[in-house]
């Protein structure tokens, strides 16, 4: 007599797959902090705004309603507790000395919260971190902005390749933001035409 086979072992379903699409950057805007001094933490604890980058989180610093607002794209990678407090943070440092702008004065922040190598700036758009830096930018209330990144501008709606104009505005909830614009502290510090640039956009922009 035959022996019939045993039936092939069943094979068992695939693991669902797990979403790993990145979300919205900040979460939902309800629960955004109301004050600058949460938003500081804040920003050091919410999960939604990693973006995979190195080093640890370095929260913004600086007064409310200060004098200029420096923007930048993230912190320096030296940076350990202090946002922008290497080679980066000197040169600027210096440009704040000679534009008449006391360091008391000035607010210093990061589009992201952690140094990011190469980061994906349309998805990053998309994912709605212009919508993080104009809250921040709201919360902070200053009397002008220097943007340093030429990435930054169209997360707000601006476009950089307009020409001619070195003062633009930002406008958020029914207020103005008088900006200047160059590229970022990296290039600066190897170009002096760019720092020569942005002095004079500066100078511009401050009517000298």
């Amino acid at each position: 007599a035959s022996v019939d086979a045993p039936p092939p072992a069943r094979t068992p379903p695939p693991p669902p797959v797990e979403n790993t699409s990145p979300g919205r950057f900040g979460g939902e805007e309800a629960g955004w902090p109301g004050d600058l001094a949460a938003f500081g933490a804040w920003w050091l604890a919410e999960p939604s705004l990693e973006t995979g980058g190195t080093g640890p989180r370095i929260a913004p610093h600086g007064p409310a309603q200060p004098d200029l607002m420096v923007i930048v794209d993230h912190p320096e990678e030296a940076d350990r507790d202090r946002l922008l407090s290497a080679s980066e943070g000197r040169l600027l440092a210096g440009f704040l000395r000679a534009g008449g702008i006391a360091a008391e004065n000035a607010s210093l922040a990061s589009l992201l919260p952690r140094f990011t190598a190469a980061p994906d700036w349309p998805a990053l758009g998309a994912n709605g971190c212009g919508a993080v830096l104009a809250h921040h930018i709201g919360l902070v209330q200053p009397k002008r902005i220097l943007v340093l990144g030429r990435n930054i501008p169209p997360l707000l709606g601006h476009d950089t390749a307009q020409e001619g104009k070195s003062l633009r505005c930002f406008n958020h909830k029914g207020r103005s933001f008088p900006y200047v614009e160059g590229q970022g502290l990296a290039r600066l510090l190897r170009s002096a035409a760019a720092r020569r640039d942005l002095w004079q956009s500066w100078l511009d922009g401050t009517d000298g």
